[in-house]
């Protein structure tokens, strides 16, 4: 919507909630003992970080963009618009005891070796912590977002929210060149 393109434009992190398939009639920790977590699972470019990786791969394919991520593997990436926000949970968790783990974050995104490494060495940069990182090659984040159990998915690509939706509440993030 024009709401979130214009909280985006102005840096705030924004999403247009996708229609859910999924069916959440109870929470697992409802009525028991057990901790309740909040779950969220970000992709990584044009959400996490900025979309400089994505251009490359979309004006030179594949072969071009692993060469560009391993020349660039040293190089931290820029912040994508829910960085802010990831750092915030970050800063969040490091205040809690952690065995109370209320808050659990995870990396779902399409990249694969060798593009992993800059990913992992700018969170590291950054001074950040995910919980759990998967780095899929391609492969369908349904299934994996259904394992992590995430509570809300944030992704820019249309078509990886439109396929995550039928798993967990999903987050289109309208950022970068895949929405333009």
């Amino acid at each position: 919507s024009e709401d979130v393109s214009r909280a985006l434009e102005a840096g705030i992190a924004a999403a247009t909630l996708v229609p859910s398939k999924h069916n959440q009639d109870s929470y697992a920790c409802e009525g028991s003992d057990d901790l309740c977590q909040l779950r969220i699972a970000f992709d990584g470019d044009a959400v996490i970080f900025s979309d400089e990786a994505e251009q490359v791969y979309r004006s030179g394919g594949l072969e071009v963009f692993e060469a560009s991520e391993r020349a660039s593997a040293h190089a931290p990436l820029s912040g994508g618009p829910f960085k802010p926000f990831l750092s915030i949970l970050h800063q969040f968790q490091s205040i809690l005891p952690p065995e109370s783990a209320l808050i659990r974050t995870a990396l779902i995104t399409a990249r694969g070796a060798p593009a992993h490494e800059r990913v992992i060495r700018t969170l590291r940069a950054w001074n950040i912590r995910i919980d759990e990182a998967l780095f899929l090659a391609g492969m369908d984040k349904g299934k994996f977002l259904d394992a992590f159990e995430a509570d809300i998915f944030f992704d820019d690509q249309k078509v990886h929210c439109d396929s995550a939706s039928q798993h967990v509440p999903t987050g289109h993030v309208p950022h970068g060149i895949a929405n333009r």
